[in-house]
């Protein structure tokens, strides 16, 4: 009979359930602790449930990737383009903020899932509809890159931790040779919480190099740019 009552009082198994636990868990532990092995021990079920509702590993991550998009806020209906892109992006960068894996497995995926062509989609649309062209929409779309995410690849990789002395020792036989690396690598402080994916991707930076973007668009654009066609 307890046991009756302990199984009555279980969520179904269902394959929102199953993806929010993997966010769970990949959120906790990190991505590399994911496995439907795992994952199955997390719901408390056999593998072979899982199977049920996300075909293989692929399709989980797959399905992962639409929950973590899933949260980035929807278009603004009525606002500039402008404003309504650097929003999307940053609420994109909230969202894979909140799950330091999400970057990595994004990048991984060979085919776009459903939820990322959505938002692909409505980010040209905003384009679009704010009156730029198919040619350079294509361009800022290219342009922005990782951008559109949250995210970027830095410049200058985050340093494993090492020995202070030794560290010093580097830095001493890179100035002679490398002098402008060091200077650049070394210049301002980075907060810890605020990178996603590593390097000195912290906000300022972020929303630096996205209103650079966005200004240049905004230039490209009154000025009617065009794709030179040969």
């Amino acid at each position: 009979m307890p046991q009756q009552a302990a199984g009555a009082r279980r969520a179904p198994l269902n394959r929102e359930r199953v993806l929010r636990a993997a966010v769970a868990l990949a959120d906790r532990a990190g991505i590399d602790a994911l496995s439907m092995r795992n994952l199955a021990q997390e719901l408390d079920v056999v593998p072979m449930a899982l199977y049920k509702h996300v075909a293989n590993k692929e399709e989980l991550l797959d399905g992962m990737v639409d929950t973590v998009v899933g949260e980035i806020e929807p278009p603004t209906a009525g606002a500039d383009w402008k404003s309504a892109i650097r929003r999307r992006v940053l609420s994109a960068r909230r969202a894979l903020l909140g799950h330091p894996w999400a970057s990595r497995v994004i990048e991984s995926r060979t085919s776009p899932t459903p939820a990322v062509l959505d938002y692909l989609n409505s980010i040209i649309g905003t384009f679009r509809a704010g009156g730029f062209s198919v040619d350079l929409t294509h361009q800022v779309m290219h342009a922005l890159g990782s951008r559109m995410w949250g995210f970027t690849q830095e410049l200058f990789p985050a340093a494993p931790s090492v020995d202070p002395q030794a560290q010093a020792a580097t830095f001493a036989a890179m100035a002679a040779r490398y002098p402008h690396i060091l200077e650049m690598a070394m210049a301002g402080s980075h907060r810890d919480e605020s990178i996603v994916g590593g390097g000195c991707d912290d906000q300022a930076e972020f929303e630096f190099a996205l209103d650079l973007l966005l200004d240049g668009f905004e230039r490209l654009h009154r000025q009617g740019w065009t794709l030179p066609r040969a």
